[in-house]
């Protein structure tokens, strides 16, 4: 007897829940003790100040950080400076190693949940009259399957010589650790005292007072929070009255919080809901980072990625909080199609790169020192650093997540590994190991909501890039035209939430269809021709 769409959607729910459990036990799980400081030469000083710190947690009540004991995680903070940092060959293999084997044997496994997943998906879109889970995905978006498929194929052609070229250059420098820094002199960790946290969020709210015209305060006290790194803050418009309000979670906690980053909402916009049925209720949103905390008397010091994380989260934000949409059902972000919801995120980012911006920011939190001139050009040069090889890293997992949902058959000859290995020899220069595990903890399309939709992030960066070229199409030192543009933007990307396509909302914005000619600009991958 065939189950009930009913059942099935509450066994997906059960298994996604699962899922996500087993990624974060298994991360949790993990802990590298090291006691010889020579095993971790290379790590600077606020990754070693974090892994002592974590040694502590961990028991260890004499850790400190020139001697040790130091303890290693999978969790993203000290895994990436392990693999970006750690001069120990074997070191790094094995934490690399850990990582994409994370939740695959055990207790943990999580190869049975995304075989019984995805064959109750595809029971599902059967059962809604649909030939795979991948169509009944789209059915809500603005891609259609072949669209996404299209898109892909462009941006992989695209990719594909500059990161063979990447490779080589890593292959050129194997001597050399530190690839980025050898072509750009850019030290990250060097850096990181130019973006103190107050520094960085003081600048975001300007941005967003400059292109859309709202003031953003700190509201400690007026509402509740779960932990007391928490911040809660006060959105107003240009006369002062409130518009919404949003929570600020920002480090890393892993015993509590899973890793990543995301937004998502609390109440959103609605008249029906409103307290006394007039004004609307305000929109409240939380962001949610894992970034380094705080380590003794040092304030968060963040990585260049890092406060690229946050513009990306509060793009999202702002999408929520500056919706003048008054049906609950339809305000902010809800019920835009998920492979445009990242426009506004994606867009936000851009402003890293931009001058103003940027030395608005960069300021040293001792000295209060700006960032060096030359560091910012160099910073922007790098812009394009491994931009082919990163592509297609987005593209592999995009590809690998339509083909599960489209041809991929459960309990067929073909294991979910064999389709891992099958795609990547189309989207790695260099295939992934045969023992990786990648699939076991790939939560975006297992326990997050981009089952058959992985492609949003490609297909929001065409959209967000073209948006972002608006405003290069004006100049972007001309204030008075990047507020007018800004308000353009407010008023339709961010104004109509779900209650008008996308389509149309971005050819209100930009007056035309989006092109992919910018992003490839932007990422390097498109020779610029200068007109005659």
């Amino acid at each position: 007897m065939c189950i009930c769409y009913q059942e099935h959607s509450q066994e997906l729910e059960r298994l996604s829940q699962k899922f996500g459990e087993n990624v974060l036990d298994a991360t949790k799980k993990f802990e590298k003790l090291i006691t010889d400081k020579k095993d971790i030469e290379g790590l600077p000083a606020t990754s070693l100040g974090l892994a002592a710190q974590t040694a502590v947690s961990k028991g260890h009540a004499d850790a400190t950080v020139e001697n040790g004991p130091w303890i290693i995680t999978l969790d993203a903070p000290s895994f990436m400076s392990v693999m970006q940092h750690a001069r120990n060959r074997g070191l790094r293999e094995e934490i690399y190693r850990a990582y994409v084997t994370r939740a695959s044997s055990g207790d943990l496994n999580n190869t049975a949940i995304i075989d019984e997943i995805l064959k109750l998906r595809l029971e599902k879109a059967k059962l809604l009259g649909y030939n795979n889970y991948a169509e009944v995905s789209m059915s809500t978006k603005m891609a259609t399957v072949k669209k996404a498929e299209e898109l892909l194929e462009k941006l992989r052609k695209a990719s594909w010589d500059a990161a063979v070229q990447d490779m080589e250059d890593l292959k050129n420098f194997l001597q050399k650790s530190r690839l980025r820094e050898s072509k750009y002199d850019i030290n990250e960790e060097e850096l990181r005292p130019f973006f103190s946290l107050p520094k960085v969020m003081d600048g975001l709210f300007n941005l967003a007072k400059t292109i859309f015209g709202i003031d953003i305060e700190l509201a400690d006290g007026l509402a509740p929070v779960w932990n007391s790194d928490v911040k809660f803050y006060c959105v107003k418009d240009s006369l002062g009255s409130p518009i919404a309000y949003f929570y600020f979670d920002p480090y890393s906690r892993p015993s509590e919080k899973r890793g990543g980053a995301w937004m998502d909402e609390v109440v959103s916009r609605s008249r029906v809901l409103s307290p006394n049925g007039t004004a609307p209720r305000l929109p409240i949103a939380h962001m949610v980072c894992n970034q380094t905390p705080p380590v003794g008397k040092k304030p968060s010091l963040m990585t260049f990625r890092e406060v690229e994380t946050v513009f990306h989260e509060f793009g999202h934000a702002l999408q929520h909080m500056l919706t003048k949409q008054d049906e609950g059902l339809v305000a902010g972000i809800r019920g835009i199609e998920w492979d445009a919801v990242e426009l506004p995120s994606q867009f936000m980012e851009n402003w890293c790169y931009h001058r103003e911006t940027l030395m608005g920011i960069a300021k040293h939190y001792e000295t209060g020192e700006t960032l060096p001139e030359e560091v910012y050009s160099k910073l922007l040069a790098a812009r394009t650093f491994r931009a082919g090889s990163f592509s297609l890293r987005q593209i592999k997992f995009a590809s690998l997540d339509l083909e599960l949902h489209t041809n991929y058959i459960p309990g067929a000859l073909e294991s979910i590994y064999d389709v891992d290995q099958r795609v990547s020899k189309r989207t790695q220069v260099i295939p992934p190991l045969t023992e990786d595990r990648f699939l076991c903890g790939f939560s975006h399309i297992f326990a997050g909501g981009y089952a058959a939709g992985y492609y949003s992030y490609k297909w929001a960066e065409v959209l967000s890039a073209d948006a972002f070229s608006a405003f290069e199409d004006v100049g972007l030192d001309n204030s008075k035209a990047v507020k007018e543009t800004g308000n353009k933007f407010r008023e339709t990307i961010l104004a109509h939430g779900g209650g008008k396509a996308p389509l149309e909302v971005f050819v209100e914005f930009r007056g035309r269809e989006p092109s992919p000619e910018a992003l490839l600009r932007h990422n390097g991958l498109l020779s610029v021709t200068t007109p005659a």
